[in-house]
């Protein structure tokens, strides 16, 4: 028997693919999927034209949901099966969905068909890549999973995209996340902002306070990834394939192999079984930004209300000014309670506040005076450097990096920055190791 579910899919479809949006138009069109124009479809037509006045021509499954609660629809399908006299569905149109709204200059894509295109790939390839069949989650065997599972000694689990799907994931980060702007507030993984930028507006303030947020990736679901893609102007069907190459669901046996002493385990775990970022996916980054939107929003208002100042680097929120004992309390308390109507959830134990006689770190730079690498890291580095110019390269490379040369320079560039004395030290030691046998 014919469900109210696939007739009012069945009639949404048929409706958006017509040539017109009145009342005839709505009950020809019902008619030729039903192959008899019946009476309800009247009312019904009536209904939708109440309800949209214009055609949903990006949002079918809307106009589906819409149709589900409509009662002569409902009686009909309840008739249908009392009486045994099945409503059957004739045809099923494809429905020419299209972007309607367009806030932001990403680029046009309108049907699944057109993102595939766009992607070179088949609509079979498509699907499979964005799990749209739920045939990757279900799946026991790991050829078959999109993602490498690993969980780290400090229990996260990275989910690493394998080669097609990370460069798939690729494309879409710089054709249709890039054009997308992000708060202010948001320096991590943001073009042209960095720990530095982050971290230096906080430099010289009387208190520094760092809050982490708990498995932030993880806590940013499906749902909202779905949200973004429709505020970008992108039909549903568009914006459901979307957050379907972007998202995953972890695999059970990988839940298995968590570590027994994974903190707020049971809230973690109950998050990876349901859709979220990958931690690990290159789109994830800037999807999480894009989607902590509000609450960096959100954020930045509490902040001006303290007359202090915010900023975020990832899961990391950092706030700083002239605050008393009671308002340091005030604040955490204010933030706590933002986060977790957000989706998000503070981690108590990674809180800190510092005065100006602490260290105030952020990010890995002490900003007391203004933005540095801690010394014990400029020690660390410089006797390395040191040691390398006499015993060479090799013998320094004791984590066994596959390019250590490379990884000296970065460590250079990150730890002079800022401080020329420093730079201009680790410089000369940086051109010794390098020429070294």
């Amino acid at each position: 028997m014919t469900t109210v579910h696939a007739l009012a899919t069945a009639l949404a479809d048929a409706f958006l693919a017509g040539d017109g949006w009145r009342r005839a138009d709505l009950v020809g069109q019902g008619g030729l999927v039903l192959g008899v124009r019946r009476r309800w479809l009247w009312p019904v037509a009536d209904a939708v034209l109440v309800a949209h006045p214009r055609p949903p021509a990006d949002r079918p499954r809307e106009l589906a949901t819409f149709l589900s609660t409509l009662e002569p629809l409902r009686a009909a399908v309840a008739a249908a099966r009392e009486h045994q006299r099945p409503i059957v569905i004739r045809a099923r149109p494809v429905t020419p969905t299209r972007t309607v709204s367009r806030p932001w200059h990403t680029p046009i894509i309108d049907t699944v068909g057109d993102l595939a295109a766009m992607l070179d790939l088949s609509i079979e390839h498509l699907d499979w890549y964005a799990d749209r069949r739920a045939i990757n989650r279900r799946a026991t065997a790991h050829r078959l999973h999109h993602y490498h599972h690993r969980w780290t000694d400090r229990g996260r689990l990275i989910e690493a995209p394998k080669s097609r799907l990370r460069a798939l994931q690729r494309r879409l980060l710089t054709e249709v996340l890039g054009p997308i702007p992000v708060h202010p507030a948001a320096h991590g993984f943001v073009p042209g902002r960095s720990a530095h930028t982050f971290a230096t507006v906080h430099t010289a303030q009387p208190v520094v306070i760092r809050i982490d947020l708990l498995a932030f990736f993880t806590h940013i679901p499906a749902t909202r990834v779905h949200g973004l893609f429709r505020t970008a102007g992108y039909p549903e069907p568009v914006a459901h394939t979307l957050t379907g190459l972007c998202t995953t669901r972890t695999p059970s046996p990988v839940l298995r192999r968590a570590p027994t002493g994974l903190p707020h385990r049971a809230t973690r775990l109950a998050a990876l079984r349901t859709g979220h970022l990958p931690q690990g996916a290159p789109t994830s980054p800037a999807l999480a930004n894009l989607c902590a939107y509000r609450i960096d929003r959100r954020l930045t208002g509490l902040a001006h209300a303290f007359d202090i100042t915010y900023t975020r680097y990832a899961d990391d929120l950092a706030f700083s000014g002239d605050l008393t004992t009671r308002r340091i309390h005030d604040l955490i308390a204010a933030v706590t309670d933002i986060t977790r109507d957000e989706g998000f959830q503070v981690h108590p134990a990674k809180t800190r506040v510092r005065g100006r006689a602490d260290r105030q770190l952020l990010a890995g730079l002490v900003v007391n005076h203004h933005p540095a690498a801690p010394r014990d890291e400029y020690d660390q580095l410089r006797a390395i450097l040191h040691n390398a110019a006499r015993t060479g390269l090799a013998a320094q490379n004791r984590t066994d990096h596959p390019d250590f040369a490379q990884y000296l320079i970065g460590r250079v560039l990150w730890v002079g920055r800022h401080h020329p004395a420093r730079a201009a030290k680790l410089a000369t030691l940086l051109t010794n190791a390098l020429a070294a046998p």
